[in-house]
């Protein structure tokens, strides 16, 4: 009977979330209450679940990023960065492409998107340039840039804190090239589709380039403090593996030293208030949700129809993975998808299949660039179109999916070359 209780209420759950009739952290925050008022277990498992690590890396990203933007320096830099290629349309595309590819890499992708979209859309009205291909091309590059670390897209910082051995350069060394080769072929495939349907209007662009990017930096203390503990905790964690230190304690650190630097400046609790806390107590019943299928063996039952299905064929169970992971994540968000695939991959050691890291980067690849697929495919997407709708320029599900199903299909086929080649040839 649990096991049926158990499945039912992930599975409505998980409808619910996709659904987004309610809020997607109540939701899965009232799963997780349900399992436990239905004795599928209890307060002492239910916290056992939540991978705390998670959470608190996090908040701690989140916090970083809530003092740095009070600077200005998002702004400053994309006024800049639009003044460089002195408004050219084609051109802005790329650097949009590239900013957004970087900073979802460093900063992860929904806060790079929250930064970013607002400046990008008052860009482009002053251009008057259609809002559509900067947001699509926004929303790509968020999810590939988002591929290449540790902390660039949620699914990937779950598989860092699920797998010990894998740190924020092995992330980069695995992930990086892969990434940035499906970032070229993307780019150049859309500049390519859009080129015609941007006009150059050269008042317009002389205007941007009178443009004072300078009044939206506020050159303050807090402006050198945000700056320098951002970079020395991505420092951080780059050099995680030699100074023997994880990264959540680093993100941490960083955190509480910027709050200390600027207590003068900033109000503590107005800090606290600007945390997306939404997506954190939504991790959290995610988490209590998985394990609810975790504490009845569904989770072991799934590592062993995988193993069943691929034979224990290390190729085969790889590429399942990467195709289902990009396939589902394109349904589903795929924050989710990861939480319950997580414990299959680690009950596949349990029956015989001791190296599974090649499984663990299909998971990974797949999670984060099945994002692309449809407007519900991943959290910065959705926060994309939010921003958009509000600012007039929705998006259409059926548009985006007509662009973002065929950048999906060439995303997984270009990931499966690079997987097979890199790790799997040992394996036949």
């Amino acid at each position: 009977m649990s096991t049926v209780l158990a499945l039912l209420i992930f599975i409505v759950s998980y409808v619910l979330i996709m659904t987004e009739k309610w809020n997607r952290a109540l939701v899965a925050l009232a799963g997780g209450v349900l399992l436990l008022i239905t004795n599928v277990y209890q307060w002492e498992e239910a916290f056992g679940f939540i991978d705390w690590q998670t959470i608190a890396l996090l908040f701690s990203m989140m916090v970083l990023v809530s003092i740095t933007k009070k600077t200005g320096v998002f702004t400053f830099v994309a006024i800049r960065l639009a003044q460089l290629v002195k408004g050219r349309p084609v051109p802005l595309l790329f650097v949009t492409a590239l900013f957004t590819a970087v900073g979802s890499a460093f900063l992860d992708n929904v806060t790079t998107v929250l930064l970013f979209v607002p400046v990008l859309l008052s860009l482009i009205d002053r251009l008057k340039l259609p809002a559509f291909p900067y947001l699509l091309m926004t929303i790509f590059c968020s999810n590939i840039g988002g591929a290449a670390t540790l902390i660039g897209d949620p699914p990937n910082i779950m598989i860092g804190q699920a797998v010990k051995h894998f740190s924020f350069m092995s992330f980069l060394y695995h992930m990086g090239p892969i990434v940035f080769l499906i970032f070229a072929a993307v780019v150049s495939i859309m500049m390519l589709l859009f080129r015609n349907k941007l006009t150059y209007d050269e008042k317009l662009a002389e205007d941007l380039m009178n443009m004072d990017a300078s009044e939206h930096l506020k050159v303050s203390k807090l402006l050198v403090s945000s700056l320098s503990v951002l970079l020395l905790t991505i420092i951080g964690f780059m050099m995680h593996p030699f100074i023997h230190m994880d990264i959540t304690t680093i993100a941490v650190s960083g955190a509480l030293l910027l709050l200390f630097l600027t207590e003068k400046e900033l109000d503590v609790e107005k800090v606290f208030e600007e945390v997306e806390w939404v997506t954190l107590f939504f991790f959290m019943g995610l988490f209590m949700l998985v394990g609810g299928l975790e504490t009845v063996g569904v989770i072991d039952e799934m590592a062993r129809g995988m193993v069943w299905f691929s034979g224990g064929d290390m190729p085969v169970t790889s590429m399942i993975m990467l195709w289902s992971s990009g396939i589902l994540s394109g349904v589903v968000d795929n924050i989710p998808f990861v939480a319950a695939m997580i414990p299959v991959v680690q009950e596949l050691q349990g029956y015989g299949m001791m190296d599974v890291d090649p499984v663990w980067w299909s998971l990974a690849l797949g999670a984060c660039l099945g994002g692309n697929g449809t407007l519900v495919g991943a959290s910065a997407n959705v926060v994309v179109a939010g921003l958009a709708a509000s600012y007039n320029q929705p998006i259409s599900f059926v548009r985006f999916s007509l662009y973002g199903v065929p950048v999906l299909i060439l995303s997984l086929i270009m990931s499966s070359v690079y997987v097979f080649f890199r790790y799997l040839i040992p394996f036949l």
